[in-house]
C-alpha cells in the first residue's frame, strides 16, 4: 500500500488507516473479531491505528489485539473527551492522567501522536490542554502532538503553530475544509488525517438511516446527486475514497469498521490511487454548484 510522509514528522503513514470508534461503541463487538480484524489488516499493509480515550472499550480491545506487534504500526489516540463523550477533562493533570491510562490500555509505553479531541477555541486559548500535551511529550508519552476537530476551532488550532497534526472531517459530502483548513495546514507542513472520508457511505441505504449520526451527510448526498452514485455501492465507495485520497494536503484516511477483512476490502478500493484530474474536478464542481453556505465540517 502507498505510504506518504506525514507532514513535518519522521513517519510514513499508509494512506488508509484504521479508526477505532466503531469497535468501541459496538456493544456486540467481540475481542476475537478485533484480533482477526487488526492482525489481518497489519499483515495486509496497515501501519496506522487511530483511537481515543472517549471511544469506550476501543483502546483496551486494540491493546489486547495488537499490543505485541507495537513496533509494526504507528499509534494515535485522543484525550480530553472521555467515557463516550459524556464528560471531559481539559486540565493539565487530566490530560496527563488520561494519556497514562491510554498507554496502559493500549499496552504500550509511547504514542506516536496524542491529540486533543475536538475541544473548542476557548479551551485552546485557556492553554491547559495544550500544556498537558506538551508535558506528555516531555515525559516521552508521545512523540508528536495534534488536534482533532473542524471549522473555526481547527483553524485556531492550526494558527497556534503548536501542533504537528490535524485530524478533520473531509469527504465528497464535506468539502469545505479543502480550500480552508487543509490548505492552511499545508502551508505550515502539518500532517492531515482525513476522518469520515467516505461520509459514512450513506449511499448504502435506500432510505434515511435511523441514526442521527448519518443524517447530515444523507441530506447533503440527496442534494448533490453525484453521477458516480449511479454505480454499484462498491464502485461508488471506491470513487469516494479515492476522491479523499486525491485532496492536496491529505496524508492518510481513517476508516472504521467492526468487520474482519473490511479494511482489506477498503484497501482494494483505493488500489488505483488518486482520481484523474477530470474525475476529481467533476466532484469538486458539483459541490460548488450545490453546496450550501451552512455545509460546514462535521465534528
Amino acid at each position: 500500500m502507498e505510504k506518504r510522509k506525514f507532514g513535518k514528522t519522521d513517519m510514513d503513514f499508509s494512506v488508509l488507516g484504521f479508526g477505532g470508534a466503531e469497535i468501541g461503541f459496538n456493544p456486540q463487538q467481540t475481542q476475537e473479531d478485533v484480533n482477526q480484524l487488526l492482525n489481518s489488516a497489519l499483515d495486509a499493509g496497515l501501519n496506522l491505528i487511530d483511537t481515543a480515550a472517549g471511544y469506550l472499550k476501543s483502546e483496551q480491545m486494540i491493546g489486547e489485539a495488537v499490543g505485541k506487534r507495537r513496533k509494526e504500526f504507528y499509534l494515535i489516540t485522543k484525550c480530553g473527551a472521555l467515557d463516550g463523550f459524556t464528560r471531559s477533562d481539559w486540565s493539565v493533570k487530566g490530560i496527563l492522567a488520561t494519556i497514562e491510562t491510554s498507554l496502559k490500555n493500549l499496552k504500550t509505553d509511547y504514542l506516536d501522536i496524542a491529540q486533543l479531541h475536538s475541544c473548542d477555541t476557548e479551551i485552546l486559548k485557556r492553554g491547559d490542554a495544550i500544556e498537558g500535551l506538551q508535558r506528555a511529550q516531555e515525559k516521552g508519552y508521545t512523540r508528536y502532538i495534534g488536534y482533532s476537530g473542524d471549522n473555526d476551532d481547527a483553524r485556531y488550532a492550526i494558527e497556534t503553530d503548536v501542533f504537528d497534526s490535524l485530524q478533520t472531517s473531509v469527504s465528497v459530502a464535506d468539502q469545505t475544509p479543502i480550500d480552508t483548513n487543509i490548505k492552511l495546514a499545508a502551508t505550515k507542513n502539518i500532517g492531515v488525517i482525513a476522518k469520515r472520508p467516505i461520509a459514512n457511505a450513506v449511499w448504502r441505504h435506500d432510505a434515511k438511516p435511523e441514526s442521527s449520526y448519518h443524517h447530515e451527510y444523507w441530506d447533503r448526498i440527496q442534494k448533490l446527486k453525484f453521477d458516480f452514485l449511479n454505480k454499484s455501492t462498491e464502485e461508488a465507495t471506491a470513487i469516494a475514497l479515492r476522491f479523499t485520497l486525491s485532496i492536496p494536503g491529505v496524508h492518510t484516511m481513517i476508516v472504521g469498521t467492526t468487520r474482519p477483512n473490511r479494511w482489506q476490502e477498503n484497501a482494494k478500493y483505493i488500489a488505483e490511487g488518486e482520481l484523474s484530474g477530470e474525475e476529481y474536478e467533476a466532484i469538486r464542481n458539483r459541490w460548488k454548484e450545490v453546496g450550501g453556505d451552512d455545509w460546514v465540517g462535521m465534528t
